[in-house]
């Protein structure tokens, strides 16, 4: 469908999701992995988080995003394309920088899960403590 036509490329992270971001000139649809938008985030928060970046840059209408997303969960895989179509818009037009950085889709969120530990169950959760 997308065959040799021009596009512009961002790279999203978010937890351990990775999204490959392609965005090409078109008419506003949105396909992950294959399948509509609609068809894979079946929450509506979910579809929101990802158009924002398109919704702040008034950009919605004038793009077609094609995007190839591994990794975690739905939440995660979610801000990983968010962040991803932030960074195509910049390949796009550098001019939509403030309003992105303003509202924070350019930064990567640092927050990991944090590693378990030895002599306990889980990252912080202790063996059970027993009095007698």
């Amino acid at each position: 469908m997308f065959e040799g036509k021009p596009y512009f490329y961002g790279t999203g992270r978010r937890k351990s999701s990775v999204a490959r971001v392609r965005i090409y000139n078109g008419t506003g649809n949105v396909t992950i992995n294959g399948r509509d938008i609609d068809d894979y985030f079946g929450l509506d928060t979910l579809k929101l988080i990802v158009r924002q970046p398109l919704a702040l840059t008034n950009t919605a209408d004038k793009f077609d995003i094609v995007c190839t997303v591994a990794g975690g969960g739905v939440s995660g895989q979610a801000g990983a394309v968010r962040h991803g179509i932030a960074r195509g818009l910049l390949q796009f037009d550098a001019e939509l920088r403030p309003t992105l950085k303003k509202a924070g889709l350019l930064t990567r969120d640092p927050r990991m899960k944090e590693r378990k530990k030895y002599g306990l169950k889980g990252a912080r959760r202790a063996p059970q403590f027993s009095k007698r």
